[in-house]
């Protein structure tokens, strides 16, 4: 029997709040934000993003202490895989429950600030594990805590940014995450080469995440009013995140399948590099932390460019054809680097698929907010952040094997290249599933400039 709607769904999902000097007929703000607090919206991404990019560098740095080399990518790969199903678990349920949250700090900061605290507790679990069980149930816990906080407050754009400024605030969150992605992998990397450990890289990564948290709650203004329960239990609060009333937002089920084979196209690189610069170049010690440092400056720097100018010219394009373009790119990037002979080929596949991962997060991030429903903005972004979570556990798992699987046959050097190769076939997928998807927003602009000339 097919699941009903949820009574609060029915009545409230998509009846926004009415029209009037704070929301419009689609339930988004109204009023104008200063440039200060749509940076202090953007700056928890740049902690929550430091976790997880030193992450990728710390964990495969650290597995091969429990697994040979044969068998640890594939087994960084598994746990990463069974890691996934706590955040798509966590993430877009804690976020469904805050669209309901009553609390002086609001409803989306309780839960921002439990979960920081709880990634700072598992990252030194993480810093202390001495066995392959403990490293993986820290990892558990660090999956929990992370998307116990992130969900929530992914509901913060939808909720607080009105329409001429999503663009810009989709933009700095995704500069947010590229400094992110930089300060994550030179926390680890130069923290080992500082400490010869990584110990206190790894506690560095809470601390900035911590310090990010802080201003968000001291700073951030909720101003939307939770939607009512009517009566309801909090377990049947959790149960309606996955009513079937989604699949009925069509847009917003392609586009979310569109974005989980992007980022697991451009993972595929990032949680392969060490595997990579090793097995396939042969760089080890120094030299490789070189390489590290130089590819992530790059990969900084060049999305760095990109982002700001990408969400402006999407206000004008649309969200689409400037995605299509990332999807071009990132596979460019990722097919020289897997022909690449050495590091001078490397760089500009790096680059290109820097370029791609910048156009895409300034974008992305804008057409998911145009396509949720506005007072469930919890739930939907929490749900399509169920493809963020599978792809960063997608990208090692699918990685992992594809090397594990072809160094067999065809030697240690040539299993990162087949990863990478695998990348390129995702980056084409991702560009045919956004086909279906409507970009209402910019065609609600051509119309309104048609009328008016």
């Amino acid at each position: 029997m097919a699941a009903q709607q949820p009574a609060g769904e029915r009545l409230t999902a998509h009846r926004p709040p009415a029209a009037g000097p704070e929301f419009d007929r689609d339930g988004r703000p109204t009023r104008l934000l200063p440039f200060a607090q749509l940076v202090q919206i953007s700056l928890y991404w740049f902690g929550l993003t430091v976790v997880w990019a030193g992450w990728e560098i710390l964990g495969q740095e650290r597995i091969e202490e429990f697994f040979d080399r044969t068998s640890a990518p594939a087994a960084l790969g598994a746990m990463e895989a069974i890691a996934v199903v706590m955040a798509i678990a966590v993430q877009p349920t804690v976020g469904t429950i805050s669209d309901y949250t009553i609390s002086r700090w609001g409803r989306r900061k309780p839960y921002i600030f439990i979960g920081t605290i709880l990634d700072a507790f598992f990252l030194l679990a993480i810093a202390l594990s001495a066995s392959a069980p403990a490293f993986f149930i820290a990892l558990l816990g660090l999956q929990f805590s992370s998307n116990f906080a992130q969900g929530p407050f992914q509901g913060y754009v939808p909720d607080l940014v009105p329409e001429p400024q999503v663009g810009l605030a989709s933009g700095l969150a995704g500069l947010a995450q590229v400094f992110g992605n930089i300060a994550g992998t030179v926390i680890i990397v130069g923290g080992f080469v500082v400490f010869a450990d990584y110990f206190w890289p790894t506690i560095a990564l809470g601390a900035v995440e911590l310090a990010t948290m802080l201003g968000t709650v001291r700073w951030v203004r909720e101003e939307r009013s939770a939607k009512s329960r009517q009566g309801r239990s909090w377990a049947a609060i959790a149960r309606e995140t996955w009513a079937t009333d989604v699949l009925r937002e069509r847009d917003y089920v392609w586009l979310v399948a569109s974005r989980f084979f992007f980022l697991t196209g451009t993972g595929m690189l990032i949680n392969t590099q060490v595997f990579y610069l090793e097995r396939s170049l042969g760089l080890e010690g120094d030299e490789k932390a070189f390489w590290i440092g130089v590819s992530t400056v790059i990969f900084g720097l060049t999305a760095l460019v990109v982002t700001l100018p990408s969400a402006r010219v999407s206000d004008r394009v649309g969200r689409k054809p400037v995605i299509w373009s990332a999807c071009l790119l990132g596979g460019l990037g990722l097919g020289l680097v897997a022909i690449a002979p050495g590091i001078a080929v490397v760089l500009p596949g790096v680059t290109l698929l820097a370029a791609a991962a910048g156009i895409f997060l300034a974008v992305d991030w804008a057409f998911m907010t145009d396509v949720v429903p506005k007072i469930s903005a919890g739930r939907y972004m929490g749900l399509s952040n169920v493809a963020t979570a599978s792809a960063t556990a997608a990208a090692p798992a699918l990685g992992g094997v594809v090397i594990s699987l072809t160094t067999i046959p065809f030697g240690l050097a040539a299993g990162p290249r087949f990863a990478e190769l695998t990348g390129v076939l995702l980056f084409a997928i991702a560009a045919l599933l956004l086909r279906p998807v409507r970009d209402r927003v910019h065609e609600a602009r051509l119309r309104a400039g048609s009328s008016a000339s």
